[in-house]
């Protein structure tokens, strides 16, 4: 016999520290019990009951490749899915209750960036938009749908009709957002420059192997040059995760108050280091207690005391220490 769920966190209500720190301990109780692969982690580590952040494990970010990270017995409504190379394994990340990635994803905007009615959204999504399974779709189109301009709207390879679009909305002071992927960015940048006054670029990330890698600095130097007048900003998000962060200065990344992010050792990964160090980062996202909300990413930065973290990079090896503690089935 089943037992059926119907758990709600008020995850979006956290106004501190501590009620962080009291949610965290609850949804870690929560997921101790109910989440079977998250159980199964803690059990080999000789981890039962905490009392603090620093104590809970993170789960490494690879088991949303071999297994179902799932914390109840809901029907699963959407799953989302990460890119990957002809052949390779994505990560899937069951979601039982749509609902809570859209409040997140609400929440988060209008806390960054004020009214979403207030935007003309363009989202430059070229290879996203051909496979199914996307978040970042999935995000874009709601900024789209929410904003209610008849502007708003995806491109794939037209960046003729996407530099005219933006020569208009600039005649009229309109304020645009533009969220895109790196590739498509530049591509964008090296064809159509131009001012782009009251318009924020926000890049996603990603080069997908459609050409030579750079680092952030000379992307964002490439994009600010294209565009002098547009701000040049960032995201942070995964498949894995329904919350994402943001860098108003293409840096350093904000949470909203339902996420967390510190640092582990690179040497041992269920240690944590200190603020301003160079580690692993490992993610708190509160929103996801019907998955997992404790994960050990791949990702290598830097957290701050403010709350803040950056990017770096990430692992040489894509299996981080560590992650045979469980068989992969």
């Amino acid at each position: 016999m089943f037992q059926i769920l119907d758990v709600i966190f008020p995850v979006f209500d956290i106004d501190s520290n501590k009620a962080f720190e009291q949610m965290a301990l609850k949804i870690y109780a929560y997921q101790r019990q109910y989440n079977p692969v998250y159980k199964q982690y803690c059990d080999l580590l000789n981890v039962k009951e905490v009392d603090s952040l620093e104590k809970i494990p993170f789960l490494p970010i690879q088991f949303f490749k071999s297994h179902q990270v799932i914390s109840n017995t809901d029907p699963t409504q959407i799953t989302f899915t990460s890119s990957g190379t002809t052949g390779s394994t994505v990560s899937k990340h069951l979601v039982t209750d749509l609902k809570v990635y859209d409040h997140s994803l609400d929440d988060s905007f209008k806390a960054t960036y004020g009214a979403i009615e207030d935007y003309v959204v363009l989202a430059l999504l070229p290879h996203y938009l051909d496979r199914t399974g996307s978040s970042l779709v999935y995000m874009a189109q709601r900024w789209i749908n929410k904003s209610g301009r008849t502007e708003s709207g995806f491109y794939l390879n037209n960046l003729e009709e996407l530099a005219s679009i933006l020569k208009n909305l600039q005649k009229t002071n309109q304020k645009v957002i533009l969220i895109g992927v790196t590739f498509a960015l530049l591509q964008l940048a090296e064809q159509y420059a131009m001012p782009l006054d009251n318009v924020i670029i926000i890049e996603t990330g990603g080069m997908k192997g459609m050409r030579k890698e750079i680092v952030k600095p000379e992307l964002h130097q490439i994009l600010k040059t294209a565009f002098p007048q547009a701000s040049i900003q960032s995201e942070y998000g995964m498949t894995e995760l329904l919350s994402q962060a943001y860098a108003s200065d293409g840096i350093n990344f904000t949470t909203p108050q339902w996420m967390k992010v510190i640092t582990r050792d690179t040497n041992d990964p269920l240690s944590l280091i200190d603020n301003g160090k160079t580690g692993g980062l490992n993610i708190i996202d509160l929103a996801n207690y019907n998955s997992c909300s404790f994960i050990a990413t791949q990702d290598l930065g830097k957290s701050f005391k403010d709350g803040s973290f950056q990017v770096l990079g990430r692992f040489d090896h894509s299996d981080i220490r560590g992650c045979n503690l469980m068989a992969v089935n």
